[in-house]
């Protein structure tokens, strides 16, 4: 298994394969990996369009992407919600913890040049009820951003806004997505970018469980690959400023209150056979003889210009979001 970070390259309201060419795209996205990222990314080896990473590994100039998370004041206004950088990954200017998980040495097939894929469905506002193979879900850090063990069981979202409605989480919120694990073998993407994956016979696996068998329609295991986001709430512990009903104030990008909505999109990345070098090699966490790593100080640098006029700063107190919310 590797565990490495991503600092952030750029948050914009852009969405190259739900909206490509689509600039500004219907919300907010936090995205890091390699500076080819656009509006459009041409279904190529993009490895080879990039020149810098925000990734822990060299090698890794894949794009990983998720919703933003806002505050809603009492007032009506939002605020964007900060992430933080995760336990292991000091030092990165936020951004998205990767996970990549394999059986064992030669048990999965790394993704081919050109592949992609989404996860979550940024409409969804109810629960899917796969107990303990949720495959979006979120931990309330109660004490300080680590508070409580960092593989500790995620929680149902409905079990969070309940949580939420009560008290402030006091050190932070962790979002994990989580992609299926099985590919047809043929294809590089579908056009809802869904078809060509799938989960193993019986539904999907909670993480790391990455034994399951692929079905005849998706034979082929792929590295199961999860995001894991934390969002740093802790300017936001104050109820006073919470909605005079009592209820959560945060909010995704997409408008999504409940958090079922929250998604993951994944465009492959990484040089050569790199990925397959290291899922062959016992590599664990970033523990990895056979990658580059990059020093925080590195890739903290790497960035992509923001194309996407907004009327305030990011970074500002909003009438509304950035888009209006947008679900699609």
């Amino acid at each position: 298994m590797l565990r490495f970070g991503c600092s952030q390259v750029v948050i914009e309201r852009l969405d190259p394969l739900v909206d490509p060419d689509m600039n500004p795209s219907a919300h907010m996205h936090q995205i890091v990996g390699g500076d080819a990222f656009n509006s459009s990314m041409p279904v190529a080896d993009i490895a080879k369009h990039a020149s810098c990473t925000t990734c822990h590994f060299l090698e890794d100039l894949s794009n990983y992407w998720t919703a933003n998370l806002y505050f809603k004041a009492r007032n009506g206004s939002y605020k964007r919600v900060p992430q933080m950088a995760n336990q292991f990954n000091q030092g990165d200017n936020g951004g998205i913890t990767i996970y990549y998980t394999s059986p064992g040495p030669n048990l999965t097939t790394a993704f081919k040049p050109g592949f992609r894929m989404l996860t979550g469905d940024s409409t969804r506002r109810t629960s899917e009820n796969l107990g303990k193979s949720m495959q979006q879900c979120y931990r309330c850090f109660t004490k300080d951003n680590f508070g409580g063990s960092m593989y500790s069981p995620c929680m149902d979202p409905t079990y969070d806004t309940d949580y939420l409605s009560k008290q402030p989480c006091a050190g932070g919120i962790r979002s994990n997505i989580i992609f299926p694990l099985c590919w047809d073998g043929k294809n590089i993407d579908s056009p809802n970018h869904r078809d060509h994956v799938s989960h193993p016979v019986g539904g999907p696996t909670s993480f790391s469980v990455v034994t399951g068998a692929c079905p005849a329609s998706h034979p082929v295991k792929i590295p199961q690959v999860m995001l894991e986001v934390m969002w740093d709430t802790r300017a936001f512990n104050n109820k006073e400023d919470w909605p005079e009903d009592g209820s959560q104030p945060f909010v995704l990008s997409t408008g999504d209150k409940t958090g079922y909505g929250q998604h993951g999109d994944y465009v492959f990345g990484w040089e050569g056979n790199s990925l397959q070098t290291a899922m062959d090699s016992g590599c664990y966490l970033r523990n990895c003889s056979q990658l580059t790593e990059q020093a925080p100080q590195v890739k903290n640098r790497c960035s992509v210009p923001v194309t996407v006029k907004e009327h305030k700063d990011l970074d500002d107190w909003l009438p509304e979001l950035p888009g209006g919310g947008g679900g699609i």
